[in-house]
């Protein structure tokens, strides 16, 4: 840490002394707009002297903060349009490649073919606190796209440059536990976005029992902005409820009990990375290094939400009528279900044979499983274990996931066999308990209790 503070110190200090040497902006233009931003970013990817670069860079990045909401989407716009490709310069460099194809024309094609705004996000990014300023403004670009979606090629640039920047080399594993700075736990509070972390007495309960653990990764250039972290519950077996993880009145156990690791919740952090994939090296370095510390531990399982199965539901029909989803439908738009002990044993054979439809054969366009999170754990390796049935009772769940939550497995000896499975053939790696709800077994009507006769 001391090394990057002194990396980041050198830098400010280099880019102080660039600013004496560029022409300040006119102060009646300081705050013009979008354009004069425009024109100063020409200017930088002009600009040969590191020093002045820094400094023009610096300028540019403090003047977007500065935007409005109309300026940041001309300047978007301006990305766009006059920081492509230049046509001619790639008309050229592909005639030169069809006539002479060899590795110097290519080399040449390629660099013809990238956006100029590549090279001006790069040299922005040397900036000092340039990582994290670029970072907040993709966040605005993400949140433009939706109805400006012929901005989707300016957000392609920034993603493949932030895959590069963000790889797993250069990302730290902390672990994050009750000493953690207040500043950082802050964040963690704020940034959990699975189960709400109501105050400081609910994140203490999270975080000091021995038998809880949380993780995160960083990155050099976002010393104390967690980018993803995961908290992790140690039990003695493998839990079907996220009410007895999170009771502040459980009794905690030594870590040398449990025989289970539980991936409760795992939450992103920056919305400007949306897109750059962590979870799954975090997954997989958080499983090696509490094995390395409890080896006593055999699961390595989560119990992760459905986020998107009441809505699913919600539209899907049943042309065969055997799983009857009108008949669930129609009890679980009433009031108060979950909490009738009757229509709770009528719905859950219904809802368990509808999640396993959900799972192992709705598909979206792509061929994908339609579950955003079964696509994160079973592109990780992971297999569908077990559906819980009134996993989680909040109101949050009930509305989204009628209350199902599942538990996908990790387990080290097939996690690339699962992997490959479901990136080569998009097949659904899951456990007998879960096939089961669709077989022809899982159909039979309960046999009615014979009579009682006497003698």
């Amino acid at each position: 840490m001391n090394t990057m503070s002194s990396f980041r110190d050198m830098i400010d200090a280099i880019a102080e002394r660039g600013r004496r040497l560029i022409a300040p902006s006119p102060p009646a233009q300081k705050d013009a707009g979008a354009e004069t931003l425009v024109l100063r970013c020409e200017e930088l990817l002009s600009s040969k002297g590191e020093a002045s670069g820094l400094a023009l860079a610096q300028d540019i990045l403090s003047g977007w903060a500065r935007l409005n909401d109309q300026e940041q989407r001309e300047f978007m716009c301006a990305l766009l349009e006059r920081f492509g490709a230049g046509a001619a310069h790639l008309g050229q460099a592909i005639k030169n490649y069809s006539e002479n194809p060899n590795a110097d024309t290519l080399s040449a094609l390629h660099d013809a073919a990238e956006p100029r705004r590549q090279e001006l996000i790069r040299r922005l990014n040397a900036a000092p606190q340039g990582t994290a300023s670029l970072v907040r403004m993709r966040e605005v670009l993400l949140h433009l796209l939706p109805s400006m979606p012929e901005l989707a090629a300016v957000d392609a640039d920034f993603a493949h440059l932030f895959a590069s920047w963000f790889n797993r080399g250069f990302l730290q594993l902390r672990s994050i536990d009750w000493m953690t700075p207040a500043h950082i736990l802050e964040k963690i509070i704020h940034y959990e976005a699975v189960h709400a972390i109501g105050d400081w007495n609910e994140l203490r309960s999270r975080l000091a029992p021995p038998d809880r653990r949380c993780f995160a990764f960083f990155h050099p250039q976002l010393a104390d902005e967690p980018l993803i972290f995961v908290e992790v519950a140690l039990t003695r077996s493998i839990p079907d409820r996220i009410g007895t993880l999170l009771d502040d009145a459980r009794a905690p156990i030594a870590p040398g009990d449990a025989d289970t690791a539980v991936f409760y919740s795992i939450s992103n952090c920056q919305q400007g990375l949306r897109g750059i994939s962590f979870g799954n090296f975090l997954i997989k370095q958080v499983v090696e290094d509490l094995r390395r510390e409890q080896p006593g531990l055999k699961n390595f399982v989560t119990l992760s939400p459905v986020p998107g199965f009441a809505r699913w539901l919600k539209a899907a029909t049943d042309e065969t009528e055997v799983l009857e989803f009108d008949r669930l439908k129609a009890v679980l738009d009433g009031d108060g279900w979950s909490q009738d002990e009757a229509l709770v044993l009528e719905v859950q054979p219904l809802l368990l044979r509808a999640a396993a439809q959900y799972f192992l054969n709705a598909r979206t366009t792509d061929g994908r499983p339609v579950d955003p999170v079964a696509r994160f754990h079973l592109g990780n390796g992971a297999r569908l274990e077990r559906l819980d049935f009134l996993g989680n009772v909040s109101a949050r769940a009930l509305r989204e996931s009628h209350c199902l939550m599942v538990n996908y497995l990790y387990k080290l000896d097939d996690i690339e066999r699962n992997h490959e499975a479901y990136a080569e053939r998009g097949e659904v790696v899951a456990s007998s308990d879960v096939r089961k709800w669709l077989s022809a077994q899982s159909f039979k009507k309960p046999a009615k209790p014979r009579e009682k006769t006497h003698a």
